[in-house]
């Protein structure tokens, strides 16, 4: 692949070093979901996991494979043969495959991680490269922690590789270490000093550690790069990533500053952030750059003024061009199915009929119980509606006896599997006992680490959203859920991990028996 001096390769992580992040695990629909939204925006090249990392995650990278109709599909493996083969079996499939393989440079991983030489490191380094590259025309090769390799090594590194047959150079900043003038010298002394360098395109991957991924992948860029490795939502690793929505709306606002230009349709990019938020129920925060909830939100007098005569006043950008909605319409009781789902429309949905249906029969619960019903509290709905969509237990009903009296108690009904079983149980509070009441049906030995609640809008009748972190060994996962009653979205919320979990554990299941 080439890339002009103008043109910036958008490469996405989100199914590969996003998935990593700690209870962001997707599901295998979810991931070609998501795969499928980024193909549609623009995205030139798809990271879709680690092959060699199980059975599931092989199976979902051959699937992106198949069906991603433009961009490059990734798979990640370690400098390791086992990992080459199986990438390269898993990407096969794609239209434009990539292996991206990787191996510490640095002397703290060299000495602690790898036990390994420097020496050592550069026979694998070709030998690795060497493989993947008979394999596949499009080998990408990093250099783990980067930034903390002396410059003399990195640049042999860096060599072999090129030798080898690399034709994407990634040196990242692992750990999040790096200022922008640090990163963008790097980037300037490789590209000058390696035999090569002008026939391979370097590539930036920032970690946010001090909050400076997106800040250092521009100055890579400035020093020569012309791919950024970025993450919808920057999550990620630690502290996540470089986010995708800023680098792209960065690069377009402010290109008399950064003459370079991107593939990607902003106007999805708040589709994107939702669709991977509800994926992984991840809450996007309120003041999150480009896609948060107030990034086009003016409560200031002296803003909603000068806002009222010019909008360019205090937005750099139109909420249009990314993709979100100027203004939360209110949307009530009497609104009928084609508003409904103009609306949704609007909001980036496109639902099939089933779905519509289900959808515009909880948009009518929700109104008949709530005096207005915003944007927020459509798009909290129909993301619940799709997280939930294939989830083996579901809520029926719950009705919670609370008080100053005592003693708290839940009356629950679940759905597994199509059979409907109802208990009680008591509490230290009503919550408490609603998650009695759950694990009575569904036993399990996770622990809660995680409960969270804030108002998807305003208003006393606002939509509740809740998070909840559940740990079992070394399993964590997250699940949300949204009502405008407090405890029936706990209880969604808990249920919710709870399907993720039963996910995951059959998943390992599986693994550990395939090893058997």
């Amino acid at each position: 692949m080439t890339a002009s001096t103008d043109r910036i390769v958008i490469f996405d992580t989100t199914l590969r070093d996003g998935e990593q992040c700690p209870g962001a695990t997707m599901t295998f629909e979810e991931k070609l979901d998501v795969a499928h939204l980024l193909d549609r925006m623009g995205v030139d090249v798809i990271e879709a996991g680690f092959p060699i990392a199980s059975n599931g995650d092989f199976e979902a990278v051959a699937e992106i494979a198949r069906r991603t109709e433009t961009a490059i599909v990734a798979g990640l493996a370690r400098a390791i043969p086992a990992d080459i083969a199986r990438c390269g079996e898993a990407v096969r499939f794609a239209r434009r495959p990539r292996i991206h393989t990787f191996v510490s440079t640095s002397p703290i991983h060299l000495a602690h991680q790898m036990r390994k030489t420097e020496e050592q490191v550069l026979e694998i380094i070709s030998g690795t490269v060497a493989q993947a590259r008979n394999l596949v025309d499009d080998v990408e090769w990093s250099g783990m922690d980067a930034t903390r390799t002396p410059i003399d090594y990195l640049c042999r590194a860096v060599e072999a590789a090129i030798r080898a047959g690399a034709t994407t150079i990634n040196l990242p900043d692992t750990v999040g270490y790096a200022t922008p003038d640090e990163y963008r010298n790097m980037f300037v002394q490789v590209r000058e000093r390696v035999p090569g360098a002008d026939k391979v395109i370097f590539s930036t991957h920032c970690h946010d550690d001090l909050g400076l991924a997106a800040a250092n992948s521009l100055a890579g860029v400035a020093g020569g790069a012309r791919q950024i490795e970025c993450t919808i939502n920057g999550i990620g690793e630690r502290a996540g990533n470089a986010a995708l929505e800023e680098i792209v709306m960065a690069l377009k606002v402010r290109r008399d500053a950064m003459p370079y230009e991107t593939g990607v349709d902003s106007t999805l990019l708040t589709r994107a952030s939702r669709l991977v938020s509800a994926a992984t129920s991840f809450p996007v925060q309120y003041n999150k750059a480009i896609v948060g909830k107030n990034a086009f939100a003016h409560e200031s007098g002296i803003h909603q003024d000068g806002m009222l005569k010019h909008s360019e006043t205090y937005e750099i950008m139109t909420p249009a061009s990314v993709g979100m909605s100027k203004t939360s319409l209110v949307m009530g009781k009497h609104s009928g199915r084609a508003a409904f789902k103009d609306k949704l429309k609007a909001l980036g949905y496109e639902l099939g009929e089933n779905a519509l249906q289900d959808a515009f029969a909880r948009f009518k619960d929700l109104a008949d119980r709530k005096k207005h019903v915003y944007d927020e509290d459509i798009e909290a709905l129909v993301d619940n509606q799709i997280a939930s969509g294939n989830d083996r237990i579901k809520v029926l009903s719950l009705t919670v006896i609370a008080g100053t009296m005592g003693p708290q108690s839940a009356t629950l009904t679940l759905d597994i599997d199509g059979v409907h079983t109802t208990v009680q149980a008591v509490g230290n509070g009503p919550v408490d006992a609603i998650f009695n009441a759950i694990q009575r049906v569904v036993p399990h030995e996770a622990q809660l680490a995680l409960y969270q609640v804030h108002a998807v809008t305003e208003g006393t009748d606002a939509q509740a959203e809740v998070s909840v972190r559940l740990e079992e060994g070394d399993k964590m996962v997250t699940g949300r859920g949204a009502d405008p009653d407090t405890l029936v979205a706990s209880a969604r919320a808990y249920v919710a991990a709870l399907n993720k979990l039963a996910t995951k554990r059959v998943s390992l299941n599986a693994q550990a028996a395939i090893r058997a």
